[in-house]
């Protein structure tokens, strides 16, 4: 898979979610075009942007976008550290 991957709400409105390689470091990118733009720092093993693109994709399609995303992270064994909020 290549260095991010960027999802978008099908519902009209202007939520995002993403994840991005910075260096090392892999960061999910959430905002929803008006006031709120949140970043984590993803820390997991080698191997898991699948896993990431998974949970992401799952998250952005339910009404809750960012607790779907808490859940989606957590059954997949992904931890994350905000860095922005």
């Amino acid at each position: 898979m290549g260095q991010q991957a960027i999802f978008h709400a099908p519902r009209g409105c202007s939520d995002f979610l993403g994840w991005r390689r910075r260096g090392d470091a892999v960061e999910v990118v959430y905002d929803n075009g008006n006031a709120r733009h949140m970043i984590w720092r993803v820390e997991a093993e080698e191997g898991f942007e699948e896993q990431l693109s998974d949970a992401l994709q799952a998250a952005v399609v339910q009404p809750r976008i960012l607790p779907a995303l808490y859940v989606e992270l957590k059954k997949r064994a992904i931890a994350v550290e905000m860095i922005r909020g």
